[in-house]
């Protein structure tokens, strides 16, 4: 059988290993932040954020919505994030967290603990 050109490249992309990687639990969101390389061996970020959420078949899933930073966008990407959240640090004011009205399907954790995680369903 004869794989068609892009469906090595999407086999490489999706064998590579991460080469350092970051997970942050943050409420009700997980952010994976991974280093991965390049074929010419350059490495690039990838953010990914992930939300557990409940399907209409009653079935739990991961939504998950991904970004790729690569090392010649880091300063400015850098220079816009510290701008935006050092504008929200100064002028969004504190709501109360009994205000606070979860997003349609989006599961709360009454117990205040971090789901768990099988980095395996993420890919799913």
């Amino acid at each position: 059988m004869i794989e068609s050109m892009d469906n090595r490249d999407d086999l490489e992309k999706n064998e590579r290993e991460e080469i350092f990687s970051r997970v942050v639990k943050a409420g009700k969101r997980t952010y994976f932040f991974d280093v991965k390389a390049t074929r010419n061996n350059e490495y690039f970020l990838t953010v990914t954020e992930s939300k557990k959420r409940l399907g209409k078949d009653g079935k739990f899933y991961f939504e998950k919505h991904k970004i790729f930073l690569y090392k010649e966008d880091f300063e400015k990407f850098m220079e816009g994030l510290n701008d935006v959240v050092d504008y929200i640090s100064k002028n969004q004011e504190v709501i109360p967290r009994a205000e606070y009205q979860p997003e349609e399907n989006e599961l709360v954790d009454t117990n205040n603990e971090y789901a768990s995680l099988d980095f395996e369903d993420l890919d799913k």
